[in-house]
């Protein structure tokens, strides 16, 4: 029998205008797609305006965030967001850069994939080396969700007691240990 991953979180993200519209309405749409995996209704968050992560790397950014109920493995559930993001233009060229549509998935319940001393291994790989590599299987949770206000301030609103398998942090934790500068520097665009 397939597990279900009840608590199946994804982030959003858009700083390029796509052929589903401009950044909001291209995540907007991300997430009526992603909803489709979802066993039961979704939870999704408000949009939120962020700078470009890293610093330059062009336009700000829309992101949001989404938890699904699934019976999906976590590799099926990536190679389903990939899709979407293939069908809003996203095309993988520089890592970091600008893109239509970045769909990450964050956490599945408790999982941590491969295994805990990969994980490790990625989420303590210095920035350069991050900013020039990417791992080659999926890692769960993401290995720097505890480090990102532009993903844990919408995950606030629609999983903020969701446990890191890890670091046993909560969410709401995670975001309280950030600098308030990044925690205010992700603003809500919409009621």
């Amino acid at each position: 029998m397939t597990k279900i991953c009840r608590k199946t979180l994804i982030a959003l993200g858009s700083n390029k205008n796509s052929s589903w519209g401009d950044r909001a309405e291209t995540v907007q749409k991300a997430m009526q797609e992603v909803e489709k995996l979802s066993l039961s209704p979704s939870k999704q968050s408000a949009l939120y305006a962020t700078p470009a992560f890293p610093a330059g790397a062009g336009a700000d950014f829309v992101n949001a965030a989404i938890v699904i109920s699934t019976d999906l493995p976590p590799s099926e559930i990536l190679a389903a967001l990939h899709e979407i993001e293939a069908n809003a233009d996203r095309v993988r060229r520089t890592r970091w850069g600008q893109r239509t549509l970045d769909i990450d998935l964050i956490g599945c319940a408790a999982e941590v994939l491969p295994d805990p001393a990969t994980f490790a291994q990625w989420r303590d790989l210095p920035l350069t080396d991050q900013m020039a590599t990417a791992p080659d299987r999926l890692i769960l949770p993401h290995p720097r969700l505890q480090d990102r206000a532009f993903v844990l301030v919408p995950l606030v609103e629609v999983a903020p007691d969701w446990r890191h398998p890890v670091s046993g942090l909560t969410v709401v934790e995670m975001l309280a240990e950030l600098p308030a500068k990044d925690r205010q520097e992700v603003v809500r665009l919409n009621p």
